[in-house]
């Protein structure tokens, strides 16, 4: 290297070391500290002031951010470790960030934000029917190493998805009315305590940890990684059935009524859409309000999926994909956009509908609204209703339906936006259990809408497992749940 070229990398370390002193000092520790934390850490180590900050930082929400003071870019456990040890000396709060389209994430101010995404190792173990994966891991690459054996995750509509934050908070998709929640089909988790130490946790080892975590998602540590069950499922009959918002009513009324009497192997949704005009989409679907019935049949003999679907296709859709599937499609059922994006979301558990309910729903979606949304009934009920084997605290087992609402703001200002969602809720609201699906929650932090997404006991015994494992609520950038009171319980 030229003597210039040695000059100049120097100048940019000294400048690099000073923002870095700089960025420590605002967030109220030392730059030794800082140094520190850097020697003990493989990933990156960034304040606001490195230009790389932003980047680590973005997620697949734009319309919120977390903006840590520190941000730690962690490769395997060691660094996780390094990171919360870190927070706690400091009194910091620790948020986690996952891979892809993370699920649920709740925007902080200051703290440590600790980005999981560099953890990507993932083995599947077909004899026994199981894989291992790391907390950087979306679904997709879970699909791909388990298909050759013929065995598919618990995995949610979008595979973009990262498999831990979506596991923990329940996990609800394409197989779930027969096969249970993703939660419950967990057999160990590697989690990051408050303390600084990395467990192995399973039903015996820590019962009370792995039936809060289950459930509780990122309150009780970071996890780095699961160990979960493969089910055996080489291919499904899926897809979807689109109609033109002039039969929504029909549509509703038929698919409500077809619905509820469906066996456990079929796991379905409908989905009122507000398409943009715009040339990246298919013609049929450009600047339309459409109905988008998803289609998610597994058993052991697909067989009988063309005559459970028949009474809907009687009803002429305008394009028909419902198809025998592999398990590597399973994302072309709900098409679900994988790209980051500003939006709002709002949710809602319901109970058996009618049609009260679907005129109701009527009134607050399709074109004579001013906010374009995106309004998803998922039908609930089979394995959901039930506990699971190894119980967890994943809650609202007695519902019927998921209702959830989507809006982009690049579409409508959020002023339109929060108003329409609630007029949405609350003329549905007759028909809601009261609770809310906690990885639908979107960037809500309100206490109460955290609470409703367990039953009273259950959160009850997650505070007072909280205050055990968390009792200084280390890990409350989030749907938090905060330590019960000393004495409390």
């Amino acid at each position: 290297m030229s003597s210039s070229g040695q000059e100049n990398t120097q100048v940019t370390r000294n400048t690099q070391t000073a923002q870095d002193a700089q960025g420590a000092q605002d967030a109220g520790f030392g730059a030794e500290a800082l140094e520190a934390l850097g020697r003990r850490v493989r990933g990156p180590v960034l304040t606001p002031r490195d230009e790389r900050y932003d980047a680590e930082r973005a997620g697949a929400q734009t319309a919120r951010s977390h903006r840590p003071s520190l941000l730690v870019g962690a490769t395997g456990p060691a660094d996780v470790q390094a990171a919360v040890e870190f927070a706690g000396r400091h009194g910091l709060a620790v948020a986690v960030q996952g891979t892809g389209h993370a699920l649920g994430a709740v925007a902080g101010e200051g703290g440590v934000l600790i980005n999981t995404s560099r953890m990507t190792g993932v083995r599947v173990d077909a004899g026994a029917g199981t894989a291992w994966v790391a907390a950087g891991v979306s679904w997709d690459r879970v699909i791909h190493e388990a298909a050759p054996a013929g065995l598919a995750p618990l995995a949610g509509s979008a595979p973009s998805v990262g498999v831990v934050s979506y596991t923990l908070g329940g996990g609800l998709g394409l197989l779930s009315r027969r096969y249970g929640y993703a939660a419950d089909r967990v057999r160990s988790i590697d989690v990051v305590t408050a303390d600084g130490r990395l467990r192995h946790v399973t039903a015996t080892s820590e019962p009370d940890l792995f039936w809060a975590l289950r459930g509780g998602r990122d309150n009780f540590g970071v996890v780095t990684g699961l160990e979960i069950d493969l089910m055996p499922v080489p291919a499904l009959y899926g897809g979807g059935l689109f109609f033109d918002f002039a039969s929504a009513r029909e549509v509703l009324e038929r698919y409500v009524q077809w619905s509820a009497g469906m066996p456990d192997e079929m796991t379905s949704s409908v989905a009122v859409i507000s398409f943009p005009d715009l040339p990246v989409l298919p013609p049929p679907l450009r600047g339309r309000h459409v109905l988008h019935v998803r289609i998610a049949y597994a058993a052991d003999d697909l067989g009988a999926g063309k005559d459970l679907v028949a009474p809907l296709r009687a009803l002429n859709p305008f394009n028909d994909t419902v198809r025998e599937l592999s398990c590597a499609e399973v994302g072309t059922v709900h098409n679900d956009p994988t790209a980051a994006g500003t939006f709002e979301s709002g949710t809602a558990m319901l109970g058996a509908l009618d049609a009260g309910a679907v005129g109701a729903l009527l009134d607050h979606m399709g074109p004579h609204t001013p906010v374009p949304h995106v309004v998803e009934l998922r039908h609930l009920g089979g394995r959901l209703a039930r506990p699971a084997d190894v119980p967890n605290a994943v809650g609202n087992r007695d519902a019927h339906y998921l209702l959830s609402v989507v809006s982009r703001l690049e579409r409508a200002p959020i002023t339109d936006i929060r108003p329409a969602h609630e007029r949405l809720l609350t003329a549905i609201g007759p028909w809601s259990t009261g609770g809310r699906a906690l990885t639908f929650l979107n960037g809500e932090r309100d206490a109460q809408h955290v609470r409703s997404a367990y039953e009273p006991e259950d959160y009850r015994r997650l505070t007072e497992i909280k205050a055990a494992y968390d009792p200084q609520n280390l890990f409350r950038l989030n749907h938090n749940i905060p330590p019960a009171a000393p004495g409390q319980g």
